[in-house]
């Protein structure tokens, strides 16, 4: 739902609203892949705060975008997208598991006129980097995908809605330089049926098993207030808005 929550009076959503740092837009990430004379840009999910997102990082025109899960937080700013493109006549493209996609196309069908879809069942060549999406379990709400994102020099992972990774589903989270890993909670008292991400005790033993080198949080609710001293490792960090990191 983003911070602050237009219900909500906690602490959390107060400092939101005045002094700010607690302020989220719904998740997502954007790569940039910089040379002396290029730079090519890939959008890790669309949700309904794309227009400011794209705005604080002062982009006027985007092509390729790559989906985690058809849920409403990850995917409502297609149709702004899509409308851009045709402003600037260009094709947009969105790239996602087969299914994932049919799913996107049946909510929004007309997206088919500004945006070519690719089906990346078997994994993305973007750039120099090979990104292969694996389903993770997302607790009540079904299942989204994870990406890991390989070159000869680094492998990282975005894992945004995911909770109670087990076996197969756990094993792309090792040997990584970095993690980005959603939790809405520092700890959600709720019937672990009724939950759909990790919070951040089940992620730090998750952390404490796979070992990557570094990580970041995300997707957090108003569960989470980042004024709050965490017991953190020196390596475990909370995102915030804007936030900047070169790998």
């Amino acid at each position: 739902m983003g911070v602050p929550r237009v219900y909500c009076s906690c602490t959390i959503c107060e400092e939101a609203r005045s002094n700010g740092l607690n302020k989220r837009w719904r998740s997502s990430i954007l790569l940039e892949i910089s040379s002396e004379s290029v730079k090519d840009l890939l959008l890790v999910d669309c949700g309904p705060d794309w227009l400011h997102q794209m705005e604080l990082m002062e982009i006027k025109q985007l092509e390729h975008v790559l989906i985690t899960h058809a849920h409403y937080d990850h995917i409502a700013g297609l149709p702004q997208w899509a409308d851009a493109c045709r402003w600037l006549a260009i094709k947009g493209h969105i790239y996602a598991p087969q299914e994932v996609l049919a799913t996107i196309l049946k909510a929004f069908p007309w997206l088919q006129a500004n945006l070519e879809f690719h089906a990346i069942d078997d994994g993305l060549a973007f750039k120099g980097w090979q990104i292969k999406p694996w389903k993770v379990s997302h607790g009540k709400n079904g299942y989204a995908f994870a990406y890991r994102f390989s070159n000869e020099d680094h492998q990282w992972v975005y894992c945004p809605d995911s909770i109670n990774l087990q076996g197969e589903q756990k094993a792309p989270l090792y040997d990584l330089a970095l993690l980005i890993l959603g939790t809405s909670f520092y700890y959600e008292p709720f019937d672990f049926e009724t939950r759909s991400v990790y919070d951040i005790k089940e992620a730090l033993e998750l952390i404490v098993d796979t070992k990557p080198k570094k990580v970041y949080f995300t997707h957090m609710s108003h569960g989470i207030d980042i004024t709050e001293l965490y017991e953190l490792p020196d390596h475990v960090k909370l995102a915030t808005t804007g936030f900047q990191l070169n790998i």
